[in-house]
């Protein structure tokens, strides 16, 4: 592999992937515009932090409620006209907002029908997918680190830009900013589409089975469980400082919108600061001193918010803070994608979507309700203790990327010596796979075999178990049961070169001349 395939700007060589780049960061740019000029109007018009705080959970909270239907549909149809389409009602109704907020005599009624993000929520899974898919998987880490700078830049950018709009024309202009980014977008999306999915032969998933099975998929997989249960805690304590910034900004520094903006932009800064070192960072000190390091970092820049009232050194805080949330947030965002196979990609990059934004939500409502009770101070000081418990949960839910056996498909199409084809709807279905082994051997077969348990269950089933034949001492078989005859056909589909591995090792256990027999029942009563 060339060094040019490690360089963070190498996917930036490819047009499909830098377009898509630019109109990201331009978009994200407008949608951060958005947020500083919501969540400062509020603060102006209550002077509340608990209400600011519920900006953050009004943008974000629409992600935990559709982030993973969004995910299946991207998994299961193609969305190229979904996605200009979400963004058309986005520019709706941020035009609607404009409006108001341009000509309302009233502010509180500009700011009443600030919108749930669910248009973002409805595109981000699909729109996550198809630029990764974009590059070959070997550019995959620097690609989303790539789009992590854009993201982050604009978090840098746009509330700075945000805090001098508002306070020079007011936030109806921030608004119309938003409209203008919403519309880039749309263009990047319809110059290069996602790519349609494969023809397959298996009957389309629903968006019911296909939620399940992402589901299930997620909690049968140790690497995706982990990385999920991670993110949930990091960005959960973490929304402490994100959802109390502006009343840190009034209360505490004394700072106009202007300088609100710049608290919000010293975050994205550092953050973009990191994306520029983090493969290297990555590589020497390993994923888990990473995430570590970034944890008691942030949590220092918690507690420093709370207590610190010199704005200098605050800012210079927010910075280092926005780089180690960088560090850890790209980290488990990289792991979670690259430990997917294609079939649930999007749907993990829409678990993990829930994991950030629907913990970041809650724990922004979560701690502002605290600050009301203790204060700033406190609030973040329990916030920080909690970051730094959890570096603890590497002990039970350990992090590492997949290794490419692990991700890439091996469909089984060949005959399943079946008489006649049932319905996809039928059934349950239960698969009974015969094995007689050598003698003396029983152990180390079981625990050959037992190793196929987490990929039947993480592809479809939902009961398995192996048997030993007590009219044959030799003989054992692993049964499992699977929804529909649909749900079987696709499990076949989802197994992996890794799966086919295991498969091999508990095929040397068996009796020379002998071959492994499968029997097929299907559920009549």
């Amino acid at each position: 592999m060339s060094s040019a395939s490690h360089s963070l700007w190498s996917p930036l060589r490819l047009p499909a992937f830098r377009g898509l780049w630019t109109g990201s960061a331009i978009y994200f740019t407008g949608n951060a515009m958005q947020v500083m000029a919501a969540s400062w109007l509020m603060v102006e018009l209550t002077g509340s932090s608990f209400l600011a705080a519920l900006v953050q959970t009004a943008v974000f909270l629409p992600m935990f409620l559709l982030a993973l239907p969004a995910g299946v549909l991207a998994d299961t149809t193609d969305q190229a006209a979904a996605d200009p389409n979400a963004l058309a009602v986005q520019v709706a109704i941020v035009v609607v907002l404009s409006l108001l907020a341009l000509g309302g005599r009233d502010r509180r009624r500009c700011c009443s029908p600030l919108p749930p993000d669910a248009r973002t929520a409805l595109l981000s899974p699909a729109w996550n997918t198809s630029v990764a898919d974009t590059v070959p998987r070997e550019d995959m880490p620097q690609a989303i680190t790539a789009m992590s700078i854009a993201w982050n830049s604009a978090r840098a950018l746009g509330p700075s830009i945000a805090g001098f709009v508002f306070a020079w024309l007011g936030a109806g202009w921030v608004f119309v900013v938003a409209v203008a980014s919403a519309l880039v977008m749309m263009q990047a999306v319809r110059r290069w589409p996602p790519a349609p999915h494969a023809q397959s032969p298996l009957p389309a998933e629903r968006l019911w089975s296909g939620t399940v099975a992402g589901l299930r998929y997620a909690r049968h997989s140790p690497m995706i469980l982990a990385q999920l249960l991670r993110t949930v805690a990091y960005s959960g304590t973490g929304s402490a400082l994100w959802a109390l910034l502006p009343a840190i900004a009034a209360q505490q520094l004394k700072l106009g919108a202007a300088g609100f903006g710049f608290l919000m932009g010293c975050l994205g800064t550092g953050a973009v600061a990191a994306g520029l070192v983090l493969g290297k960072l990555r590589a020497r000190l390993g994923l888990e001193r990473l995430v570590a390091l970034g944890c008691m970092v942030f949590a220092t820049v918690m507690l420093i918010a709370a207590f610190v009232r010199i704005p200098t050194v605050v800012f210079a805080a927010l910075a280092i803070g926005g780089a180690a949330w960088m560090a850890v947030m790209a980290t488990f965002n990289t792991a979670t994608q690259s430990s997917a196979p294609p079939w649930v990609r999007s749907r993990a990059v829409a678990l993990h979507t829930v994991s950030a934004l629907g913990s970041f939500a809650i724990g922004s409502a979560f701690w502002g309700a605290v600050s009301g009770i203790t204060g700033l101070a406190i609030a973040l000081s329990i916030a920080a203790l909690a970051m730094t418990g959890g570096i603890f949960l590497a002990r039970w839910l350990p992090l590492r990327m997949g290794a490419s056996p692990e991700v890439t498909p091996v469909a089984l199409w060949e005959d399943l010596f079946i008489k006649d084809q049932p319905l996809p709807d039928d059934g349950p279905v239960s698969v009974e796979i015969g094995y007689r082994i050598r003698a003396g051997e029983a152990e180390e077969f079981l625990n050959a075999v037992t190793q196929l348990r987490a990929s039947r269950r993480r592809d479809g089933a939902t009961l398995w178990r192996v048997y030993r034949d007590l009219g044959d001492p030799s003989r054992y078989v692993e049964r499992f049961i699977v929804a529909s005859w649909a749900d079987y056909l696709h499990q076949r589909a989802r197994a992996t070169l890794a799966d086919q591995d295991i498969e091999a090792r508990v095929r040397m256990f068996l009796r020379d001349g002998e071959a492994v027999t499968t029997q097929h029942y299907i559920a009549e009563r």
